[in-house]
């Protein structure tokens, strides 16, 4: 079995799956991002806006009802969680190996 094409996943999307676990609108996964990075991933709107629509596209993530009708609310979906499993799985294996050649 082949990696899947979508792996890996860059930095930004990684954190983005991962900030929309639990749902959120733009701001706050630019906020939740930030955080999850420990400042190292900060996002322009522009940029967001262009990954969700993406990631929208790729089924990782899909739009959800929101109490406010003035933001897009966004969460994981079941093919979203699926992804970010597998490249946490493939990072997971990397440290391990690095881990033991440079010991």
């Amino acid at each position: 079995m082949g990696r899947d094409k979508n792996l890996p996943l860059t930095e930004t999307v990684y954190y983005i799956l991962l900030a929309v676990i639990e749902p959120a609108h733009g701001y706050l996964i630019m906020q939740k991002v930030e955080e999850l990075s420990a400042g190292q991933v900060r996002m322009a709107a522009g940029t967001l806006y262009g990954a969700l629509e993406n990631l929208v596209k790729l089924k990782f993530i899909q739009p959800v009802a929101s109490e406010d009708s003035r933001r897009k609310v966004y969460a994981i979906t079941q093919k979203g969680m699926d992804i970010l499993r597998l490249d946490f799985e493939r990072m997971k294996h990397m440290v391990s190996v690095t881990t033991d050649r440079l010991q």
